[in-house]
Parts: structure tokens; sequence; C-alpha cells
């Protein structure tokens, strides 16, 4: 990757900031942009240490939703990570409509500019939640399709449009699907974090959850990065779907007693109504088949699941006061 010139819109977000960090690892020049804002923040971006000094790095603030914004954006990049996206699920069912502006028309709106800057590669970040309830395990990329949420449509029409511009004008176009994500920097509207919030502030005396029986397959960011960049390289990946994730899944119960071992600290658990999605809605069990990924890239996730809850864990006692655990966050 060095030297190479990379845009990756969602840079302040949780994904985002790991592949930004680790594409300057690997030499990179990275145009990062973050969502605007008056204030001119960073997002996650700020809580890398020493990454504003970076002499590869370009931040740039906007917003995906301007078309004319997106050619500038675009000016002069040779691969685009396109990460940036509504994708609180809870939220989707409040303001389903900002979903389908951002994360559809927001993609066409790079896509088009993409087109006219004619460049060397695309990558659209999907998720998981686009296959719903499993018909089998684990998932294949050639799983059915079947959105059970607002912001799971909204990805399946961003898949579209972009798959869309590989057939109808050769962009080179490839699909990165993550199964779910943790790490440092997560926020606590992720299950991850929720809960070891709760755990560690001394404020909270039962934790609120929603239903814990939920199976998910979870994926250390900074692996997932790695895995996006691998997709990047590979000319093969051109025009296809590349699941990402570990094939091991976990129940919110399991995650639950595994951080209270590893925190040391036991808490009572009880059911908050508010967390609980709609039950047609509700996505029971998501685990990965990353064969094909393995197989075209040799990508491997290096951090177990035990040492990531390890890293979060640490990361969130250093910084508790970023965290309001007492709030429900969607």
């Amino acid at each position: 990757m060095k030297n190479v010139r990379c845009l990756v819109t969602g840079a302040d977000g949780f994904i985002g900031s790991h592949l930004v960090e680790e594409l300057l690892k690997q030499g990179a020049k990275v145009r990062a942009l973050v969502y605007y804002n008056s204030e001119g923040k960073w997002g996650l971006l700020e809580n890398i240490k020493n990454l504003k000094s970076h002499k590869n790095l370009e931040v740039v603030l906007g917003d995906i939703n301007d078309p004319h914004f997106c050619e500038r954006l675009l000016e002069d990049q040779e691969i685009i990570f396109h990460l940036a996206a509504l994708i609180a699920i809870p939220y989707s069912y409040i303001a389903p409509s900002s979903y389908f502006q951002t994360n559809v028309l927001g993609t066409v709106n790079l896509l088009e500019a993409a087109r006219k800057a004619k460049v060397k590669r695309f990558l659209n970040t999907s998720t998981s939640e686009v296959y719903g309830t499993a018909l089998y395990e684990p998932m294949d990329e050639n799983h059915p399709q079947q959105a059970q949420s607002p912001y799971a449509a909204s990805k399946v029409g961003s898949d579209k449009a972009a798959m869309s511009y590989f057939l109808s004008f050769g962009l080179p176009v490839t699909i990165v699907r993550p199964f779910n994500n943790f790490g440092p920097r997560q926020s606590a509207r992720a299950v991850i974090p929720t809960i070891i919030s709760q755990i560690l502030s001394d404020k909270i005396k039962k934790i609120k959850l929603g239903s814990l029986k939920p199976v998910r397959d979870y994926t250390f960011a900074r692996d997932s990065a790695k895995a996006m960049i691998k997709i990047a390289l590979t000319d093969e990946t051109i025009g296809k779907v590349f699941n990402i994730g570990v094939g091991k899944g976990y129940s919110i119960e399991e995650i639950y007693q595994m951080i209270c071992k590893l925190t040391n600290i036991k808490k009572e658990v009880i059911t908050d109504d508010e967390r609980i999605r709609p039950e047609k809605s509700e996505v029971w069990k998501l685990i990965c088949s990353n064969k094909n990924l393995v197989d075209l890239t040799n990508w491997q996730p290096e951090t177990t699941f035990e040492e990531g809850l390890r890293e979060t864990i640490d990361y969130i006692r250093e910084n508790l006061d970023k965290y309001k655990p007492e709030i429900y966050n969607i």
C-alpha cells in the first residue's frame, strides 16, 4: 500500500478509524472523510495518538449526500473504501427515510463520482444484516437476503447500486460484508461496550440489556481492516461479494458471562423492553462463512475473541468518562 492514494469515507466511525490507522501503518496516503460539523471534530480519529501530525493523512469534512462535494472528494484518489453510513438499527425504526437517503443515494453519489474519476478500486461496505435470520449456517455470500429492518434494507439498496455500476459501467467494485465487529473505540450503541461500560461503572447496580439470545459472529475491528485492505489489493475480487467474519458465534448471554469473568465483576442483568427489537425484525443468529475471503486472499483473523475483549475492556476502563452507561444509546 506504500504511497497508494486511498479515500476512506466514514473515517470518523468505528471500523473506519481502524482502517485509517492500518492504511497509514502500511504506508498509504489517506484522505479521511469525516461528517461535517462546525467544530471541526474528527470523531473517533481524535482518539488515535499522534494521528493529527501524520504526514500521510488528510482529513476532509463533508457529506456524501452532496454529489458536487463527492466529485471534489474523489479527485486524484486510487482506492475508495466506502464506509460512511447510518448504521444504528434502532434509529432506523424512527428515521427510515434518512437511512435510504444516506445509505443508498449517498452511495450513488460516490459511485458516480468514482466513475468520473476513473478510480482503480471501489470497496462498498455492506453488513451481514442484509441476510436476515440464517436459513443455514455458516452463511456464505449466496445466502438469500431478507432485510428485517430499514437499516438492512438500505444496505441491500446500497449493494445493488454498487454492483450495478460494475455491471453497467465496468467500475471496479467489490462488496465487503462484515459480520459484527468489536474493539477499542466502539460506541456504547453496540452491545459489547454497553455491557462493559455498565459493568465498570460504579453508578450502575443492575445491567440493562435486551434479549440475551441473539448469536453473532464477532471480528476484532483491526482484523476486519486488514481484510479490507487485502481485498482491495487482490484484482480477482472485483465484481464479487466477500463476507468478513471468524466463523464462530457467541450469544449475548455468553458474552456477558465472559466479561464478568475477565473483569471479576458480577452484576444482575435485567431486561429493558426499550432495547428489544420488534419480534419479526430480530435476527437471531448470524454465523459467517469466510471461505471465499480466505481462499482468495489468505486472510486470517489474528486476534482471538478473548484477547479482543481484554483490549476492549482496557480501553473502556481508561475512557469510561466518554461513555454514558446509564443512558440507552440508539
